[in-house]
């Protein structure tokens, strides 16, 4: 017999009212209380992804869904991700794999025909997990969308699922955004929302609570939940990450990551924002980069174009010049890039032609239109010329790259991955670092070593100083699952859960 999973959905009056955050919570909560729990969203726009254990491409959203679900990241909880590439266009991954770059226009008339890829990705989801939380994107009353809509109303009519709607509160104006989000949608939708979470709230509840009661005597529909204000650090979307507007350096370490227009897998760096007495800023002027312990070059969806964005706003001969004073760089993906002689792209993958890269490896990048995507485990082979030795230090990663780094001859190869190949070149001063590997630093102990080494170089004494990234991870988690479950009338939940929706 097909087993069919309950289903609920969270969708917001507006993007980061705190879907991903509240689709998470109840993931973990689910867990925590027995119920084999995923994730899903059937389209996600974002430059963050991953690479699952089967090589295929998804939203990191989900990946941290899954996380605090307990279980490892699969396609079907992601089967449409929207890479953009310019203010107009995307590139389309379907189940994990390329479908190619469209405009908007064109993915607009076309995304009707992925309808069967996302009811087939939420059925294998459905005969495996007992319960699916189901995260929309955006508002559902954008009505100049629905009528060809997958991923708000449209998906809670596939999975029949019911739907919380969440607003930001902390934003102003939350009351009228409920209200005016329900009366903007079709009698039968509005049937489909069986409770309101109020989220982002600072203060006294007591005083919120006469609008709870007529927002509730206005729409028919109960408030189940104000969610307070509350810091947590979890990875989260993309550009309106409040992490980029991180400026200031504040810590005993300060580190610094070159902002760039088209920026991706930014949360390679999140584990260091989560170290005492370490600062990670994003930088996109030659004047707020200073003189950091360490500077990173993250990667990019345009690594040609991002690379000119650097060198006419003066930030590539910055980074130069620190690295000539030998400050450390490390570049990933499009960063590693970057950082070798030249770079060339022969089959327009990018932008044709050719440029020269930063000088800073003695290597070469040529552009190829296969993407590579692994999941993969190495380890490091080269010997640091300070305390805190990596050689021997087992790391993990994944690949997302269409090109290849090839090394010229004074750079020293610095990993060797387990199907042989070898990852990763620095120079002969061993001061600046590339690498193909998202994710280095959130397995291990490598984050750690780094900032342990920099802590040498300033005259510092790490001592003990230690930090688990994995361990720290699952304490938010469970951070996050007690602050919605003490927040949510979690019997009203199960009840709209086991009730569902029959249409």
């Amino acid at each position: 017999m097909t087993h069919n999973a309950k289903a609920i959905m969270i969708q917001g009056t507006a993007s980061n009212a705190g879907k991903s955050f509240l689709t998470a919570g109840l993931c973990r909560i689910f867990k925590q209380d027995g119920y084999r729990t995923a994730p899903f969203k059937s389209q996600n726009m974002a430059l963050n992804s991953y690479i699952t254990k089967d090589g295929l491409e998804m939203g990191r959203a989900q990946v941290m869904q899954a996380e605090a679900a307990g279980i490892d990241p699969r396609v079907e909880m992601n089967p449409i991700l929207l890479k953009p590439t310019s203010q107009v266009g995307s590139q389309v991954i379907v189940n994990g794999e390329v479908l190619g770059n469209m405009s908007a226009r064109d993915y607009f008339a076309y995304k009707k025909q992925l309808i069967p890829q996302v009811e087939q990705a939420f059925r294998k989801l459905s005969e495996d997990f007992d319960i699916i939380v189901i995260e929309g994107a955006g508002s559902p009353a954008e009505i100049n969308l629905k009528g060809c809509d997958i991923v708000n109303m449209g998906m809670a009519k596939i999975a029949k699922a019911p739907v919380l709607l969440a607003g930001d509160i902390d934003r102003g104006g939350v009351f009228a955004s409920l209200y005016g989000t329900v009366k903007l949608l079709e009698e039968e939708e509005q049937q489909r929302i069986k409770g309101f979470l109020i989220n982002k709230f600072r203060g006294d509840v007591e005083i919120l609570r006469p609008g709870l009661k007529m927002i509730e005597e206005k729409t028919g529909i109960p408030v189940v939940g104000v969610i307070p204000m509350t810091p947590l650090d979890l990875d989260d979307e993309d550009s309106l990450s409040e992490r980029l507007s991180h400026k200031d350096a504040q810590g005993m370490i300060d580190i610094a990551v070159i902002r760039l227009p088209h920026i991706s897998n930014f949360t390679d760096f999140n584990v260091f924002e989560r170290m005492e007495g370490v600062s990670l800023r994003y930088v996109r002027h030659v004047k707020e980069l200073g003189k950091p312990d360490l500077i990173f070059l993250p990667g990019t969806k345009n690594t040609m174009v991002d690379l000119r964005w650097m060198r006419e706003c003066g930030l590539e001969t910055a980074v130069v010049r620190q690295a000539e004073m030998r400050t450390p760089v490390v570049g990933i993906c499009g960063g590693y890039q970057m950082l070798g002689e030249r770079l060339e792209d022969p089959e327009d993958v990018e932008q044709g032609g050719a440029m020269r890269g930063m000088g800073l490896l003695n290597a070469i990048t040529v552009f190829e239109p296969v993407k590579t995507r692994t999941q993969i485990n190495g380890c490091v082979i080269r010997e640091e010329d300070v305390q805190g030795s990596t050689t021997g230090k087992d790391v993990r990663g994944y690949e997302i790259h269409m090109g290849r780094t090839s090394n010229l001859g004074r750079c020293q190869e610095t990993i060797r991955l387990e199907d042989g190949r070898l990852d990763g070149l620095c120079n002969e001063a061993g001061t600046v670092f590339g690498t193909y590997l998202h994710g280095i630093f959130d397995f291990g102990d490598l984050a750690a070593l780094l900032v342990g080494r920099l802590m040498r170089k300033k005259g510092m004494d790490p001592g003990n100083w230690h930090f688990d990234p994995e361990v720290h991870k699952q304490q938010e988690y469970d951070k996050l699952a007690d602050l919605v479950r003490s927040s949510l009338d979690m019997d009203k939940i199960y009840e709209i859960l086991e009730e569902g929706i029959t249409c």
